[in-house]
């Protein structure tokens, strides 16, 4: 598809308070070929409704939640229909059977078709723009700037449909929400050099340390009954502070030839598939980290929380989930900060040289060193994110890429070239995980929920996971 004008430096600005939307919107001209647009538009909503955390029911608008019932509807079908030009678009779906698109999609060349999309997008923008004068409590002003950003992200995704070229920062911003740091290889250097003075060996950093931790690795014969065991824990820590169906499940598959090390499946009605993904080695620590982000009280307990929201209240945006979208960052971020929120302090460590080293026959003594270096590694998590942006925007090479990766990752060849499919598959996805975690944890600590406050900590992090959330709204400074 070609392009007649295209703005060559563009910044999309999401940002919000509580009385102002800062809001990009896509603008999609019809032409013999279509020409896309990006223009900004300033909406100040005065007074955006009532807060009241516990808010008399009679203050709530009585217009305003049928009307976003409408909104969410066409939400949904819209998402919908946007997944029959990507199938990695629709995560999860679990809502009617008869909103489901026919099979037979018109071509996402079809000009048509694409503006269709488009401008159905910005109708939904322009319906939920007309309810902002309307009163309400907390959790429907949640819902409403939950159903914006989600609204926003869609229409971003059918621009692209279309041919449509962010850089790296700008499609970020776009689809979650957030402005992401940037850091230099300095910065990730003076962490190396940490890393460095406490391996053994010869030879350069990320080869040291790939052979330090082979002796870490879980005998593939023993994967299972480690996993199910970090799983079982899991879940026990998080039934302590969360209440959930009884009727709740998972099943865990091993799988190979996949870009991502895990995988949660949610197929609705408390019921995920995790999948393992078993192409490289499973080390230790993985087996808690995993039970963890896609089962309790991660992934799967997040999406158990939000499908109450569609089948007891019948809020319909929550019977599915499209992936490039601010829901995301949440879902990551509550899934890796989750692991901290159920093994506080050293319990995590504790666990797994008390009963998963012995049980996956490794020698529980050498533990406290694998885990000293293995929190300096942590701190390179963003190093991914700087080697996303630069090869998404062109300016690394694959080998450039994967030699970043090495250098400041530690990652072995074989994980970096996983990390590079990844990126071309998933783009800009790769920021959910670091960045969100730290927005969570900055969220959570600063309203009080520290390790030393454990009850308080699990009760605000239940509340982000079970109520709409948007990444820019949970941004502390």
């Amino acid at each position: 598809m070609n392009f007649m004008h295209m703005f060559s430096n563009v910044t999309l600005r999401q940002a919000q308070s509580d009385t102002i939307f800062k809001i990009v919107r896509l603008s999609l001209s019809k032409s013999d070929s279509i020409r896309l647009k990006l223009y900004r538009n300033l909406f100040i909503f005065a007074a955006l409704f009532l807060f009241s955390c516990g808010g008399e029911k009679n203050q709530v608008s009585s217009n305003l939640e049928s009307s976003m019932n409408r909104i969410a509807e066409q939400y949904v079908k819209l998402v919908l229909t946007i997944g029959n030009y990507d199938s990695d678009y629709v995560d999860a779906y679990y809502g009617p059977e008869e909103w489901k698109p026919k099979l037979d999609t018109p071509s996402a060349n079809d000009s048509t078709v694409i503006q269709s999309l488009y401008d159905e997008a910005g109708k939904l923008l322009d319906s939920l723009e007309n309810l902002s004068q309307e009163q309400a409590d907390e959790i429907l002003t949640l819902r409403y700037k939950f159903l914006y950003k989600q609204i926003l992200a869609a229409r971003t995704k059918v621009f692209m449909l279309a041919g449509g070229k962010l850089n790296f920062d700008e499609e970020a911003k776009a689809f979650y929400d957030v402005e992401v740091p940037s850091h230099d290889s300095l910065y990730f250097q003076s962490i190396v050099n940490k890393i460095s003075k406490l391996l053994p060996g010869k030879g350069s950093v990320a080869e040291r340390w790939q052979e330090y931790k082979k002796q870490f690795i879980i005998p593939s014969e023993k994967l299972d009954e480690v996993f199910q065991t970090a799983i079982n824990e899991c879940r026990k820590r998080t039934l302590q502070y969360i209440k959930l169906p009884s009727k709740e499940s998972f099943k865990v598959e091993y799988v190979k030839d996949k870009p991502w090390g895990g995988y949660n499946w949610y197929k609705g009605n408390s019921f995920s598939v995790i999948q393992v993904n078993t192409d490289l080695p499973s080390y230790i620590d993985r087996a808690v980290d995993l039970a963890a982000h896609e089962g309790y009280p991660g992934h799967h307990v997040l999406n158990v929380q939000l499908e109450k929201l569609y089948r007891e209240r019948n809020w319909v945006e929550f019977c599915i989930y499209p992936l490039y979208s601010p829901q995301s960052l949440i879902a990551e971020g509550t899934a890796n900060y989750g692991i901290d929120v159920a093994f506080p302090g050293d319990s995590q460590t504790e666990f797994e040289k008390e009963i998963l080293f012995p049980l996956a026959g490794l020698d529980p003594s050498k533990a406290d060193g694998y885990y000293m270096i293995s929190k300096l590694i942590k701190q390179l998590s963003y190093s991914s994110i700087e080697a996303a942006r630069y090869y998404l925007d062109d300016k690394w090479t694959k080998e450039q890429t994967i030699k970043w990766l090495q250098d400041y990752n530690l990652a072995s060849k074989e994980r970096a070239e996983q990390n590079l499919k990844f990126f071309e598959k998933y783009r800009c996805y790769i920021i959910n995980y670091s960045l969100g975690q730290d927005i969570v944890k900055n969220y959570v600590e600063k309203n009080g929920g520290t390790e030393e406050n454990v009850d308080l900590r699990w009760k605000i992090f239940e509340k982000l996971i079970s109520t709409p959330q948007t990444p820019s709204v949970l941004i502390i400074k």
